[in-house]
């Protein structure tokens, strides 16, 4: 079934735009994506950056032009300046458990 599967993705890849370049770009890429699994990357949060993250970049384009330069109005204004402080304390909270275990880690290395 797997086969298969591979040999119609790669057809109707290559009917697109009728350009072998296109399979090929998309091997590269499954390979990568099967890279990601090994390591058990998470996939939501990287198909939630690469679908929001020109949307977000537009905004911040946007919003930098009509403060006409100014990059202290997200942290001036109080709606910006409080979702910027809780996407701080969530950043810390996400990376404090990997910080603990290495420390703890290094402790009980230590000891013996």
């Amino acid at each position: 079934m797997f086969p298969a599967i591979v040999v119609f993705c790669c057809i109707g890849i290559y009917s697109v735009n009728n350009a072998p370049v296109d399979v090929i770009l998309a091997g590269v890429f499954g390979l990568v994506g099967y890279w990601l699994v090994k390591h058990d990357f998470e996939p939501a949060p990287l198909l939630l950056g690469m679908v929001l993250g020109p949307l977000m970049e537009e905004n911040l384009r946007r919003a930098l032009l009509i403060s006409r330069g100014d990059a202290s109005v997200f942290v001036t204004r109080p709606l910006s300046a409080c979702l910027l402080a809780v996407a701080a304390g969530l950043l810390v909270l996400a990376v404090l458990p990997s910080l603990r275990r290495k420390r703890d880690e290094v402790f009980v290395e230590s000891e013996s």
